[in-house]
């Protein structure tokens, strides 16, 4: 159709101009990509200035050229520049249509050449508009420009998309962890934390994205639990001669740089801990307490990356691609923390937490194309992650606890020294088969997870108001009420999956193309913890808190009667043995096993050259099983419960071409959502002043127990419905509108119970949640160059909800009851509003240096943390407005000079309960340890250099 309308404007100009002059046009395809249309290359008339470049459909032509011979010089960033030459006939039009494809002879001055398509903006809006799902994506190009460091912080500028602050949980449409998948290279990644389903975004570095996608609408390729939509990670990889780059920075932040930080002992500079292989009774027996000096607060990163081809005689290539980095971070919080459900149970208003994390990525990619039509892919990914935290709580010495023994109304103060491990291995090897109607895709993964949190110290004192007063004579004592007010306490998980998926595409015609696809994957988790607590004897008191070490000596050890100042207690001793000054068996273990397979079904079916229908099914197997033992539920904390179904899911999308730069979509599916392992296992895991548990009922009723408003069902089934209007103005500005709906049956809530403990777990709350929203993106150019590129630009991005759910009265389970005032309520996690804006100035015209500035803002509107139950009002998560400034700077080449200041606005992290007496500040399980805190500003410098 293009090349129709190119013709008939160019025989109205030709007959204009009394047929004196002649036209020259084609199409420019990509070899690398299946010939598919070749958008934004360059196409000079040799010896002149005169150019274009080709349009989303390849197109491309000059008009009113004098009748003659030509040479016309075509050239991709990557690709082999080639020169045709063509004689213009008056009167006439030319076709040219020319096939372009890699050289390693041009490819010498690249770094990344047949993937830059997939990390510039504007290729990835190209992706956008051919796709046959409803998606968005941010390429690495976008990443830098935006001064984005990984990818929690890639998907939180994506319409609709929101980061909660204090965690890595993401929010895609209001929907949080438990509706969410996440993917790198479409075969699923394990989650690194035992409170989550999908792994923390923030492990995932700029230096191996290649792009981040999320699919919001539901095609027959994903898992059947899907809800809010897929996020999939496209690692980087390279083709070419060979380059290496090496950067450093510095950053500082404005809460951190003045104090004097402090970390666990035993931890290095890294992020790694080297005690695992010792016995948790050893190590309490061999270390002690104290916190140590954790340097100079001030945040350092360097990484480097490298990449290099080789070209063998018979076509084939072999192609490297690796990349390290490391990075610390310096975090200094105060605030809060105040534990109040119906009342008031533990309150610091003065509280302080200091905290050293770092991240090490290391990441090898290796393609080898065997010819044009077969590559094979291999990449491994490693992450370290690590979080150190200090924290002190009741600093001012007016902390309350109401169990308190000395004093309820002042002097209660803890201290809580934590670190937290996370070691990720990710494999994957990935091959493309191209046939003549057929296009084969496959990936076989391995992921395995180890995150520790080893040997965390809470200690608990009262009368600190005494270590304030300087005087030597009057001294906090410890808080032991019970042996486990002070303690030293392990935690380990591992995650392992197997995981593969299989495509085969049947390109039937011109217009039907079938996929029949396999997906599959197994993943076991297996949890362990153990508690030693800590029996004060002479409890006469502490003349200096920060120095336990000279207390909790094995001088002081009480072996024989009462000879010593403390006792070493364990929940489960060892059989025969006693449970003081022994080692112990685990405290709480649960094992959970995930098996799914399934096969899908689709046809891209084309109906002319504006219609686009694919309808699809999915049939699934699960099997989802979990097995524990915990301390909390007595007699009944030795169980399991399985649950199984076989699902037909339908699917069904459409596109519908209004004009060439115009798409009107609209989806259709039915979904289900499955309880993560940590909703199920009861265990619960206690905070400074939050406590965390599952519930097994969410997999559906066991035989012999009487229920009130608890189904007999494993999974919640979920309707989407999205409508979508597009409009891609030119190569890099787009307008779009959408419009959504969500049913959920049976949905999961976070219920903060209404008794003494607060202790929060998971509910199937009502009969059925539902969401209506609708979206809103504009990107914008303002100021472009000669060459249509944009020099000043900015981009906007919108999202409003309205979620409404039913509550049940109350539910009664096997173990956990729960009951509502208010039949109706917002569902959890949802804010009404976000937004994501930016504006981008990068000026052209200096010939060695290439500034680019950006500004950059999101705002998620206030959102329910978690449902109150009873009396007890809902936990809120106040909005938050973020504000980044980033300055790139290239000099020549080879040299970066770059500049970010983050988090300008600087607002208070905070959530809050409400009450008849107004809104109490509160801590929450999903955020840190301190509520009602400012994170302070980041302001760091960087360099790099690519030789």
């Amino acid at each position: 159709m293009r090349k129709i309308i190119l013709l008939f404007i160019l025989f109205i100009t030709t007959f204009s101009y009394a047929q004196s002059t002649g036209s020259v046009v084609g199409k420019l395809t990509d070899k690398e990509y299946n010939n598919e249309p070749l958008a934004f290359a360059n196409v000079l008339i040799k010896g002149t200035t005169t150019g274009t470049t080709s349009d989303f459909d390849g197109l491309y032509s000059f008009e009113n050229l004098d009748a003659g011979t030509y040479t016309l010089v075509f050239s991709f960033v990557g690709y082999e520049t080639q020169e045709i030459s063509v004689n213009v006939i008056a009167g006439k039009a030319t076709e040219v249509n020319v096939v372009m494809s890699a050289s390693a002879a041009t490819l010498d001055e690249v770094v990344i050449t047949t993937t830059t398509k997939r990390e510039s903006e504007t290729a990835l809006l190209l992706e956008q508009k051919k796709a046959v799902e409803i998606k968005q994506s941010i390429g690495a190009e976008e990443l830098s420009r935006k001064g984005v460091s990984n990818a929690a912080g890639a998907v939180a500028k994506i319409s609709g998309v929101s980061k909660q602050e204090g965690s890595s949980n993401v929010y895609v449409r209001g929907l949080g962890d438990r509706y969410l998948n996440t993917t790198m290279n479409g075969l699923s990644l394990p989650s690194n934390d035992v409170n989550k389903k999908n792994i923390d975004l923030d492990l995932f570095s700029s230096d191996v994205i290649e792009n981040v996608s999320i699919s919001k609408a539901y095609s027959s390729k994903f898992y059947s639990d899907f809800a809010a939509g897929n996020v999939d990670i496209s690692s980087k990889d390279y083709s070419g001669s060979g380059f290496f780059d090496f950067g450093i920075g510095s950053e500082i932040n404005t809460n951190a740089i003045s104090k004097d930080f402090v970390r666990s002992e035993g931890t290095g500079h890294f992020g790694f801990y080297n005690r695992y292989a010792h016995d948790p009774f050893a190590v309490i027996l061999s270390h002690g307490f104290n916190p140590v000096n954790a340097g100079t607060p001030i945040n350092t990163n360097f990484g480097g990356a490298f990449g290099k081809s080789f070209n063998f005689k018979n076509g084939a290539k072999l192609s490297f691609y690796a990349t390290g980095s490391f990075e610390n971070d310096y975090q200094y919080r105060k605030g809060s923390s105040i534990d109040y459900t119906n009342v008031e149970k533990k309150a610091f208003e003065q509280a302080e937490e200091f905290e050293y994390g770092t991240t090490t990525t290391a990441m090898v990619s290796v393609i080898y194309k065997i010819d044009t039509s077969n590559t094979l892919k291999f990449n491994s990914l490693f992450v370290n992650s690590s979080s150190d935290k200090v924290g002190y709580f009741g600093i001012d010495g007016k902390g309350r606890n109401r169990d308190a023994i000395a004093n309820t109304d002042e002097g209660f103060y803890q201290q809580n020294i934590q670190f937290n491990e996370n070691l990720i291995y990710v494999n994957q090897l990935i091959g493309t088969h191209k046939f003549e109607k057929i296009d084969l895709d496959w990936g076989f993964g391995h992921n395995f997870v180890n995150a520790h949190e080893p040997d965390r110290k809470r200690l608990s004192f009262e009368n600190y108001q005494y270590a304030l007063d300087n005087d030597p004579n009057t001294n906090p004592i410890f808080y032991s009420n019970v042996d486990f007010d002070n303690q030293r306490y392990f935690q380990d998980i591992q995650d392992e999956e197997l995981n593969g998926r299989l495509n085969l595409a049947y390109k039937t015609s011109d217009k039907v193309k079938l996929n029949f696809g396999y997906n599959a994957r197994t993943k076991e988790r297996r949890f362990n913890n153990i508690r030693y607590g800590y029996d004060i004897i002479d409890n006469s008191g502490i003349s200096d808190v920060n120095n336990l070490n000279s207390f909790f000596t094995l001088d002081n050890l009480n072996l024989t009667s009462n000879e010593g100042t403390y006792e070493i207690k364990v929940i489960k001793p060892y059989p025969n043995l006693s449970n003081t000054n022994r080692p112990g068996r685990f405290e709480n273990t649960y094992k959970g096993k995930l098996d799914i397979y399934a096969g899908f079904l689709n046809a891209e079916i084309n109906l002319g050259e504006k219609w686009l229908i694919v309808p699809g099914v999915r049939v699934e197997s699960f099997k989802q099983y979990i097995e524990y033992d915990v301390i909390n539920l007595g007699v009944n904390g030795n169980d399991n419960i399985s649950a199984s179904d076989v699902l037909y899911l339908p699917s069904f999308s459409l596109k519908y071409a209004l004009n060439e730069d115009q798409n009107l979509r609209f989806s259709a599916s039915q979904t289900i959502s499955l309880p993560e392992f940590k909703e199920v296992a009861p265990f619960v895991y206690e905070s400074v002043s939050q406590r965390i548990g599952g519930n097994p009922d969410l997999l559906g009723q066991k035989p012999g127990e009487t229920y009130t408003n608890v189904k007999d069902v494993s999974h919640s089934k979920i309707l989407n419905i999205d409508l979508k209007y597009e409009w891609f103005v030119t190569k890099s500005e787009l307008i779009s509108l959408g419009a959504f709906y969500k049913q959920i049956k049976d949905p999961i809530n976070q219920v903060v119970a209404f008794d003494a403990t607060g202790t929060q777990r998971f509910f199937r709350t009502g009969e059925k949640a539902q969401i209506y929203g609708v979206e809103a993106e504009i990107r914008k150019n303002i100021i472009t160059n000669e060459d249509d590129n944009a020099e000043l630009s900015f981009g906007l991005n919108a999202t409003y909800m309205h979620t409404q759910q039913d509550l049940y009265k109350d539910i009664v389970g096997s173990n956990f009851n729960v009951s509502f005032v208010n039949d109706k309520e917002e569902l959890q996690g949802a804010s009404p509003l976000i937004v994501n804006a930016d504006i981008n100035y990068s000026p052209t015209f200096f010939e060695s240096y290439k500034p680019n500035a950006t500004l950059s803002f999101s705002y998620f509107s206030d959102r329910i943390d978690a449902l109150g139950s009873g009396q007890l009002g809902n936990v809120i998560e106040k909005g938050i407005p973020t504000l980044d400034f980033i300055l790139k700077n290239e000099i020549g080449k080879k040299f970066e000079i770059n500049f970010a200041a983050k988090n300008l606005l600087n607002p208070s992290v905070k959530y809050i309960r409400k009450t008849t007496q107004g809104d109490i500040v509160v801590t929450s399980p999903n955020g840190k340890d301190v509520s009602n805190y400012k994170k302070g500003m980041n302001i760091g410098l960087q360099f790099k250099y690519k030789f």
